[in-house]
């Protein structure tokens, strides 16, 4: 395993992003970087800018005015990067479903790993946060191989 390998595997810089969500999966994912599961220890932070972000966390239904501004951000962020959709929501519009201002985040952006619930709990999002951790390493990998 290269440098690049352990340096994805040890450290998680995400930049969250809210596409319009009523703001419980936001509550319930600053429950998840609070000290009581301490995700920093484990080199997860978040952070300001998509430049810096390895992942990017997305919660919200995205409707059509916030769809450019999120493919924007995804096409701000470095390779390799990974795309995480939390809450009902983002992963499938919600109840929001057949309207025709909600288009799905999956069909703005490539996503995943998808985080379900409404909110999801912060044990489930950390899970969710592991299981990308998983495939940025292996997308780091393959990016090595090139």
């Amino acid at each position: 395993m290269g440098l690049k390998e352990r340096a994805f595997r040890r450290s998680l810089w995400i930049y969250h992003f809210n596409a319009s969500s009523c703001n419980a999966c936001e509550i319930e994912i600053l429950a998840a970087i609070s000290p009581r599961f301490d995700p920093e220890r484990l080199g997860v932070k978040l952070v300001g800018s998509p430049r810096h972000a390895d992942i990017l966390l997305v919660a919200g239904p995205c409707n059509r005015m916030v769809a450019p501004i999120l493919k924007k951000i995804y096409e701000q962020m470095p390779e390799p990067k990974i795309v995480v959709a939390v809450g009902t929501c983002a992963c499938g519009k919600g109840v929001w479903h057949d309207s025709y201002a909600i288009v799905g985040v999956d069909e703005v952006i490539p996503v995943d790993v998808y985080i379900h619930g409404c909110p999801p709990r912060p044990h489930i999002i950390a899970a969710g946060l592991a299981q990308a951790a998983k495939l940025l390493e292996e997308k780091a990998a393959r990016l090595a191989k090139r």
